[in-house]
C-alpha cells in the first residue's frame, strides 16, 4: 500500500508529468494551459502512481527520492486521463474538447 509520502511525491512529480503529457498532446509549448497541466498531473501522478504500486511495476526505478520511476507513472497516468476524458466526451455526444 502507498504512503502519504508516495502521495506527496506523485503530486510534486504529477506538475512535471502534466506539462509533459499537455505539450505531447498539443504540440505547443504552454501544452493545455498552466491550471489545466498541473489538474492534468496531479490526478495522473495520483492514478499513475497507484496503478505502479498495485502492479510493482519497474520497482528498480524507486531508489532516487523523486524518481524515474514517478515521472513516469505520473506521464503515463496523464495520458490514462487524457483517454479517459476524450472517451468520456465521444461516449456522451459532446462535440466540444473544452
Amino acid at each position: 500500500m502507498f504512503t502519504f509520502a508516495n502521495l506527496i511525491t506523485w503530486i510534486v512529480v504529477g506538475l512535471i508529468g502534466g506539462t509533459l503529457a499537455g505539450r505531447l498532446v498539443t504540440w505547443r509549448k504552454g501544452g493545455l494551459g498552466l491550471w489545466s497541466n498541473l489538474a492534468l498531473g496531479c490526478l495522473g501522478a495520483i492514478v499513475g502512481g497507484g496503478l505502479f504500486e498495485l502492479f510493482n511495476l519497474l520497482p528498480s526505478l524507486d531508489r532516487v527520492a523523486i524518481s524515474a520511476r514517478d515521472v513516469l507513472a505520473a506521464v503515463l497516468g496523464s495520458f490514462l486521463v487524457l483517454a479517459a476524458r476524450w472517451a468520456w466526451w465521444r461516449w456522451s455526444g459532446k462535440t466540444g474538447a473544452a
